[in-house]
């Protein structure tokens, strides 16, 4: 199998860029998943904000986490929980509106940190999404505005741990999905691996390196461009050694926007994807994420007659 596909984004801006922007073209079409160096994110910023969380969970969570596994039984179960997941997590919102400063148990250094690295994310996340325009043909700024919302985009960070797991064979440390919205950026451990994807039928492992950035597409970006990029189905293994972290961060659409397939990328009778509300989509997620997408999709389709109105503009 080839392999997985690391970009080193500084290469953007030189002699080199075609070719960059044709990894980026064939990882968005063939893998829905891509590895960035260099993105520009300082290197002393994704160490602290590495140190602080690796220290939250042991203070805050660890003891938390354990006590949950043994009222839950599951050290001892000798069948695979299909129902459960071997994580410790917390979620952060950062747009329309943060929500930082009322989660409880962070550090005053720790929210600083997390702040500074979100903003550097959500800049990230735009640039990407302009390349990605390019790529697809489309004006700049499309995708970035066809997510927004009424209030913008919704931008938030979900922080995990997983802890060394006694059954790893039983018990998955996050069980197969795609992800529900646009696009997403993971700051994930560089020693413990786990993140495995799914291509042609085999999982695949998302190898960790130091100072990375991973991205993977989700489900609106597949409704947007009419399949031609498509969210990518992942999971967690558990390890036997090891906390793996992983704070993943979803730019999302705005709760209230109106996704549906670019018209310049729709060919003739080819219009593959519905036409829906994030927050509907959402909802029927909530319920289905471990399950199959084309099923989601379809359920939008057979309401697509409904007038859902323009799309919402920066």
């Amino acid at each position: 199998m080839e392999n997985f596909p690391i970009i080193n984004l500084e290469k953007i801006n030189g002699e080199e860029r075609k070719a960059t922007m044709e990894k980026i073209k064939d990882a968005c079409e063939n893998w829905g998943f891509f590895e960035l160096v260099n993105h520009g994110i300082p290197h002393d910023l994704m160490d602290t904000v590495e140190r602080l969380t690796k220290e939250h969970y042991r203070i805050c969570m660890e003891q938390r986490f354990k006590e949950l596994v043994a009222n839950k039984g599951l050290e001892a179960v000798q069948t695979e929980v299909k129902d459960m997941d071997w994580e410790s997590t917390f979620h952060l919102r950062h747009l329309p509106e943060s929500n930082i400063s009322e989660v409880p148990d962070l550090s005053d250094e720790y929210r600083k940190a997390m702040k500074e690295f979100a903003l550097k994310l959500e800049k990230l996340a735009e640039e990407l999404l302009d390349l990605l325009c390019e790529n697809l043909g489309l004006e700049k700024g499309y995708l970035k505005k066809a997510l927004y919302g009424s209030k913008g985009p919704t931008f938030g960070t979900k922080v995990a741990n997983y802890p060394p797991c006694p059954k790893p064979d039983l018990v998955k440390g996050l069980r197969a999905h795609t992800d529900a919205g646009g696009i997403i950026l993971l700051f994930q451990d560089d020693k413990v691996s786990g993140l495995q994807l799914l291509k042609d039928g085999k999982w695949v492992d998302v190898p960790p390196m130091h100072h990375s950035i991973v991205i993977n597409l989700g489900d609106q970006l597949e409704v947007i461009t009419n399949g031609k990029y498509k969210s990518v189905e992942h999971r967690v293994i558990a390890q036997s050694d090891g906390t793996r972290m992983s704070i993943a961060s979803f730019y999302n659409p705005g709760s209230d926007a109106v996704i549906y397939p670019a018209p310049t990328l729709i060919e003739e009778n080819n219009e593959v994807y519905p036409k829906f509300v994030f927050e509907d989509y959402m909802n029927l997620y909530a319920g289905l994420k471990f399950q199959a997408k084309e099923p989601r999709f379809e359920a939008f389709k057979e309401s697509s007659n409904v007038n859902l109105g323009p799309i919402a503009t920066v």
